[in-house]
């Protein structure tokens, strides 16, 4: 699923391309890509024609669009395929096209929300007076917000009894990080998946969040991540950063460090990537 920086990079594509339009109508084309606003089609559509579009805006993995003058947002579920593309009007339809939002000026583009395996979808909201949809008010901030509070996180982290991966991947504690770049973060900080939060110290920690901030803003610059076709700017366009991956999907080939064989094993329906000189596992009390 995408992670920070490839939803960071779609919402930057649709402030540029869509901040400021107003809704001219809405074609609901599939309903599953509006099972989150139990109104149904008609009505999401309904409410959000002739509104105006604010600024995009971004928690962790949870990208949003405000409506001006009204405490309201469309939030989007990308899921595992979801796409938000601004298209030429008189494009062909993506086989997978589930909603179409025309707007009423003469810029020639449409917003399309296209997502093959369904699992995504878009939703009306009432915001919170934080500015976010009710339903993400439980989310923490992400570690590229400047609101971020790392004294909180570093105490929480160790207040938590769990092992740092699983915390890394809790947007409870942080938000925004996924599989992917959990796995690069901790190569870089030469720390095992399993290590138990309440050891590290806090320049551990510290360092272990710096490498986090690093490793986004350096899949930022390049895009995100692509593995396949389906993780694509609002352009269709995809990201670079795969090419750059240190851990990640890089099983039995050396460290980039040290040349031991990078290992897999499976974690949680996932799989984590290390390597076993550099990121020792913990050891077990006898």
């Amino acid at each position: 699923m995408p992670e920070l920086p490839e939803v960071e990079v779609v919402r930057r594509g649709l402030e540029r391309w869509v901040a400021g339009r107003t809704v001219e109508a809405v074609e609901v084309l599939h309903p599953r890509a509006v099972r989150r606003h139990p109104a149904g089609g008609a009505d999401f559509a309904a409410r959000l024609t002739g509104r105006t579009i604010g600024v995009p805006q971004r928690r962790g993995k949870y990208l949003w669009l405000p409506l001006e003058g009204r405490d309201l947002s469309v939030l989007g579920h990308l899921g595992m395929s979801g796409q938000l593309l601004v298209q030429p009007e008189g494009a062909a339809d993506e086989k997978h096209l589930r909603i179409r939002v025309r707007f009423d000026d003469a810029a020639g583009t449409e917003l399309r929300f296209v997502d093959q395996r369904t699992f995504g979808g878009l939703s009306l909201h009432e915001n919170t007076p934080d500015g976010l949809p009710d339903v993400i008010a439980h989310i923490a901030r992400d570690p590229l917000d400047p609101l971020f509070d790392e004294a909180a996180y570093h105490a929480a982290l160790r207040a938590k009894r769990t092992t740092v991966k699983r915390a890394l991947l809790d947007q409870s504690l942080i938000s925004g990080v996924g599989n992917i770049y959990a796995d690069e973060a901790l190569w870089r900080a030469r720390l095992h998946y399993e290590r138990p939060t309440a050891t590290l110290t806090r320049p551990q920690s510290a360092e272990l969040l710096g490498h986090v901030r690093d490793v986004m803003n350096a899949a930022l610059d390049v895009g995100g991540t692509s593995f396949d076709s389906l993780y694509v700017n609002v352009n269709g366009e995809s990201g670079y950063f795969d090419r750059s991956l240190d851990a990640y999907g890089r099983e039995d080939e050396p460290c980039r460090r040290c040349g031991t064989p990078m290992r897999r094993r499976p974690w949680m329906n996932r799989s984590s990537y290390f390597c076993p000189r550099c990121q020792r596992p913990p050891r077990v009390a006898s």
